[in-house]
């Protein structure tokens, strides 16, 4: 191929719905991830607590499931939100080998503000959209993850 059959390719990939769209959640996730850092977390921190909020008490093993995430990851996550009063493990009551993981009060205060600063970040990801032009953002992207 010649120089001139080459030039474009480059425009040819940025162009394509995949690269946009992948762009676009890094730029959501960097967001979002600095919003979060304000209550000292970090994205992986924040599924762990939701998790645990939505599951809880939940063993480990469960959360590690459920996530998808590397065991001995979930075992740092947990202990940095334990070690923060956010979460706290204790023996599982219905299998005292097992330690069930429950949110703290201060655990939910903390993912209501993570859902308001998650909130903010996604407004300002948005911002150069109407109103009607976010709703209809929101439409095609469910169609297109449910397909």
């Amino acid at each position: 191929m010649t120089r001139t059959e080459h030039s474009g390719a480059l425009a040819h990939i940025q162009s394509l719905p995949s690269w946009l769209v992948g762009r676009v959640a890094a730029r959501g996730r960097s967001l979002v991830a600095e919003a979060m850092a304000a209550e000292g977390l970090k994205l992986p921190h924040h599924a762990v607590l939701a998790a645990v909020s939505e599951y809880g008490p939940v063993a480990q093993a469960d959360l590690v499931r459920r996530l998808g995430f590397d065991a001995k990851d979930v075992v740092l996550l947990l202990n940095h939100l334990e070690e923060a009063g956010l979460a706290r493990r204790q023996p599982d009551p219905r299998d005292r080998r097992k330690n069930a993981v429950t949110v703290t009060s201060a655990g939910m205060g903390t993912l209501e503000r993570c859902a308001e600063l998650a909130e903010r970040a996604n407004a300002e990801l948005l911002e150069p959209l109407s109103a009607a032009e976010r709703q209809q953002l929101m439409e095609l992207l469910t169609r297109v993850h449910e397909a």
